[in-house]
């Protein structure tokens, strides 16, 4: 069957997880408190990139994700520091002079201190509407030039979940209301972003966390979350794709004409099945795989039902994996895995479902937030040494 020519391969990584965290950002301070183990200079990639983008090209990983981390580059409302755009102006060019694609992410978890609690960050729609398309008109200027994709908010559910459900993000908080909140800002964050990217000759794409989710018991706990799971997972980036129509759980829908299509890929992340236990809980799915160390359970035809739920649900829109990847000490796991998972989107593409590319996650093992340099999910060591995994991806691109 085979994969099309053109078909997109590449990798991702974040600007913290590569580079560590910078002073003044949320990240930093969330280390500072203690909530997570220092990333200090992440995996290197702020000095070694030219030698991580060689890596790539040589083994056909032709599209590359990054994030251009705010706090670096305003650390102050209003104060651009010109070494930060110098920097990241460098590494886009060395990544297009390498022979890559580049792609650009303008929120990966992290925040300038100052916007998220001067200004209320997300939870403050004039923060919002105001400063934040500001800042992603300014990356569009600044940038665009060297900018082949974008994909400007990574995993919406995830970091309003994250700082405003479980806590595990910053601000680290277990709030309902304010969850709901983020989760309907950061969808508008994302329609802020495509006013300003769209149209400019680069291609746009969501980043939604997706996982098929799938209901353990007959308990009244397990049919709620599984609902709410549900609706906050699937429906809504679904809805406001399709029908510009935001429903986000437990607040009234809103019609958001300029949401619809408001992406030119539906890009996600798979990294593992959701189980709901009777108690409500999150449990590995399913129950015999095998469970890495962050409670993810790689299951690949799990990415086959995402493939083909999303083009059921959103026909006629071109899919993207922008990451998929297993943290894990166990390369020959991870490369079972990607053979697997890739065997998935094979099948996909000839049931006719319209699938761009596949996002490694990640290129070089790098920090990984709470876990810190504990779980690995590199196709390449921190000494920038290839794994057979590496080799396995590379025999898919046709470069081996």
């Amino acid at each position: 069957m085979g994969f099309p020519d053109g078909f997109w391969w590449g990798t991702a990584a974040s600007s913290v997880q590569a580079e560590g965290a910078p002073a003044g950002s949320t990240w930093r301070e969330w280390e500072e408190l203690g909530n997570a183990p220092p990333s200090g200079d992440g995996n290197g990639f702020a000095t070694r990139y030219g030698e991580d983008f060689a890596l790539y090209a040589a083994h056909g990983l032709t599209h590359h994700r990054l994030s251009l981390e705010w706090a670096r580059l305003e650390p102050r409302r209003g104060q651009h520091a010109g070494e930060a755009v110098e920097h990241y102006r460098d590494v886009l060019q060395t990544g297009r002079d390498a022979g890559l694609t580049m792609w650009a992410c303008l929120h990966h978890f992290s925040l300038p201190g100052w916007f998220a609690d001067d200004e209320g960050g997300f939870l403050d729609d004039r923060a919002r509407s105001g400063i934040w398309q500001r800042h992603v008109a300014w990356c569009a200027e600044t940038f665009g030039d060297l900018v082949d994709g974008w994909k400007p908010i990574n995993e919406p559910m995830v970091y309003a979940a994250g700082g405003w459900r479980s806590g595990w993000l910053p601000p680290g908080r277990q709030d309902p209301g304010d969850y709901r909140k983020v989760l309907r800002s950061m969808h508008l964050a994302h329609r802020d972003a495509w006013r300003e990217l769209r149209g400019g000759g680069a291609p746009v794409a969501t980043v939604h966390a997706m996982a098929p989710i799938q209901r353990m018991a007959e308990t009244d706990r397990a049919f709620r979350v599984t609902r709410s799971a549900e609706q906050a997972m699937w429906t809504v980036p679904i809805r406001a794709h399709r029908e510009g129509i935001l429903s986000v759980p437990g607040l009234a829908e809103e019609e958001v004409p300029d949401l619809q299509g408001s992406a030119d890929l539906f890009g996600f992340s798979y990294y593992s099945a959701w189980g709901i236990a009777e108690d409500g809980s999150i449990v590995p799915y399913p129950p015999d795989a095998r469970v890495g160390p962050m409670g993810y359970a790689p299951w690949s035809e799990g990415l086959g039902v995402v493939l083909h739920r999303l083009d059921e649900e959103l026909p006629d829109t071109p899919l993207l994996i922008a990451e998929h990847g297993v943290g894990t000490d166990d390369d020959r796991w991870r490369g079972d895995t990607l053979r697997d998972s890739l065997a998935q989107v094979e099948e996909a593409i000839g049931d006719g479902v319209d699938v761009r590319g596949f996002f490694h996650w990640t290129g070089v093992d790098n920090y990984e937030w709470t876990y810190g340099f504990t779980v690995p999910f590199g196709l390449f060591n921190r000494d920038r040494e290839a794994k057979p995994s590496a080799e396995l991806l590379a025999s898919y691109t046709n470069l081996r």
